[in-house]
């Protein structure tokens, strides 16, 4: 009887020893307890301004000499590592830094038209090694548009002689990482892109 009376004793603690100690269902289907927040991705208007957009010039024509040339565009995100659960009784620790390794940039179009190559640009991947601290934001800067995605179609079409007007394009960016107990950790952004062969005078 004593015996009995000491397992069901232990049995009725052990829910207490887990809660403690974070043994919860996040842990064991080793999910990380921090999260990753894109607040917000910025690109650039055609006179240099930070916007909520990015207006891409697909070829660069120097309003001086005339020279041609293609640049990448660069969008700038600020990403933010939180706690899973705020209101955790240990509170944040080293563990719960996040750090960024890689992100994936795809286009889609709204008219549905999302052939690769052909009506969006293809997705490419990039390297980051960007560290996040628990409860604070960092600045990346990272390339949204590639030179090669404007010497194809359907960009290189914007080209003078080629076609005319403005495509309109979301760009989707995923951020990925893991956390210092090497959980992996993943965070979503978009950012409307227009892309124009825009006049030499506002910098296209």
């Amino acid at each position: 009887m004593k015996k009995a009376n000491y397992l069901l004793k232990l049995l009725a603690i052990l829910p207490a020893i887990c809660f403690f100690f974070s043994c919860n269902a996040i842990e064991n289907e080793t999910k990380s307890s921090s999260i990753l927040v894109v607040e917000n991705i910025l690109g650039q208007d055609m006179e240099d301004n930070e916007a909520n957009f990015l207006q891409s010039d697909v070829l660069y024509q120097d309003p001086t000499t005339l020279e041609e040339t293609i640049y990448a565009d660069i969008a700038t995100a600020t990403l933010r590592a939180k706690l899973l659960n705020p209101l955790s009784v240990t509170g944040p620790s080293q563990y719960n830094d996040i750090m960024l390794d890689r992100y994936l940039v795809t286009y889609f179009r709204s008219d549905g038209n999302n052939t690769e190559g052909v009506d969006i640009p293809y997705p490419f991947e990039g390297h980051l090694s960007v560290n996040i601290p628990v409860d604070s934001e960092v600045g990346v800067s990272f390339v949204i548009v590639r030179e090669v995605a404007k010497m194809e179609p359907p960009l290189f079409e914007l080209t003078e002689g080629r076609d005319v007007g403005v495509l309109q394009v979301h760009a989707k960016v995923e951020f990925f990482g893991h956390d210092m107990a090497n959980k992996n950790i993943k965070a979503t952004g978009y950012l409307d892109i227009f892309f124009a062969n825009y006049a030499n005078e506002s910098g296209g």
